[in-house]
């Protein structure tokens, strides 16, 4: 009797151990586009290529859905779909998912959701369910690096053009300006560094925002524009391509090559400004597949820095960056030891009405569109 109980016990550990293994093997990862594609060489490029690498590297099964329009009803249809077709885990890279996510959460508690740069304020006061997992980033601190870095690197005249003033793009921005600053005052110059500032008010560039654009680079003398915010950098880069010696700043990923590439260019992006969205897909879906995700679930997190590695961060600045002897390699990882360390504090106000206090002066201008 003590036999066959114990050889039962066997054969159900057996069986347990074979349908914990097969539950890994039946994650399935979708990634869903917010209103651009995966070629936009932004968060929907960034994240898909990031999914899809780590899914070969697991043999994992993946996909991804492009809704038909820019809207939450459209982007419910590629979740019902992604149910629908047996997908269980579905990152959704952008904002405009906040509220897709308030509304699909409840009814497929059965799939994992990872969604980047997803606030509670984007999901209208609905609390994130235990199915949920929302990434946000610290882009005041990137946005400083790069204002710091520009102004330490000898531009005087600087420009920043944000998409739309939603959360992100503010602090993006604000931090860029209290970078700036900063790096002005060290250097004693606080009278002679500028930044003009404005919103085009969409994601992606047109003729009217180039037109902007040239104006501030061959009238108004600006050196660089950090432009953030989707494709918005077309008009940046395109302008900067007729005034010799002028630069633009890259936001979210390393812009650098692909900016060069597309206009025939080299070396037009001083730095860029980049979010961990790469690094936060792959911790996650490892975290899933080791059946850890109840360790995230429910969560809106805050990512920034974790130490004084540059690299190692959520949130930096790029390895493409064109140091020099005014801002080398060793001065961006000695600001970043003291922004971890607390010695140096951004305000990470996202107010648009709420401005910096600074000793440059900085051009608020009205809305371009």
């Amino acid at each position: 009797m003590k036999k066959f109980i114990a050889l039962l016990l066997a054969v159900m550990m057996a069986l347990t151990v074979v349908a914990v293994a097969s539950a890994e093997e039946e994650m399935r990862v979708a990634m869903i586009t917010d209103y651009g594609d995966i070629t936009d060489q932004s968060f929907n490029q960034t994240t898909y290529e990031a999914a899809k690498a780590w899914c070969e590297a697991n043999g994992i099964d993946f996909t991804y859905y492009k809704p038909a329009g820019d809207s939450t009803a459209e982007r419910v249809a590629m979740v019902e779909k992604a149910d629908d077709e047996g997908y269980n885990v579905i990152v959704m890279p952008g904002y405009a998912f906040g509220e897709t996510i308030a509304e699909v959460q409840g009814e497929y508690e059965g799939i994992k959701f990872v969604a980047l740069d997803v606030s509670e304020g984007d999901l209208g006061g609905v609390a994130v369910g235990p199915n949920v997992y929302c990434a946000v980033y610290q882009e005041e601190l990137c946005g400083y690096m790069a204002g710091y870095a520009a102004v330490k690197l000898g531009y005087e005249k600087l420009g920043y053009l944000g998409g739309m003033a939603v959360p992100a793009v503010v602090r993006y921005g604000f931090g860029y300006v209290q970078g700036a600053n900063a790096a002005a005052v060290e250097m004693e110059k606080a009278d002679k560094v500028t930044i003009e500032y404005v919103y085009g008010n969409q994601f992606f560039g047109d003729a009217d925002i180039t037109a902007y654009m040239d104006n501030w680079y061959q009238n108004l003398g600006v050196q660089v524009v950090f432009a953030c915010g989707g494709g918005i950098y077309s008009s940046a880069a395109e302008a900067a391509t007729k005034v010799a010696g002028t630069k633009v700043i890259g936001v979210d990923v390393d812009q650098a090559a692909q900016i060069d590439g597309a206009y025939g260019t080299e070396g037009l992006v001083v730095t860029s400004a980049m979010k961990g969205l790469a690094a936060t897909v792959n911790t996650l879906l490892t975290e899933i597949k080791a059946g850890n995700f109840a360790n995230y679930g429910g969560k809106v997190e805050t990512l920034g820095l974790v130490g004084n590695d540059p690299e190692a961060n959520y949130v930096q600045i790029a390895p493409s960056t064109q140091f020099a002897e005014g801002f080398t390699a060793e001065d961006y990882a000695a600001l970043v030891a003291k922004m971890f360390a607390g010695e140096i504090t951004v305000d990470n106000n996202s107010n648009p009405d709420i401005k910096p206090e600074t000793a440059i002066v900085v051009n608020y201008n009205a809305n371009i569109k």
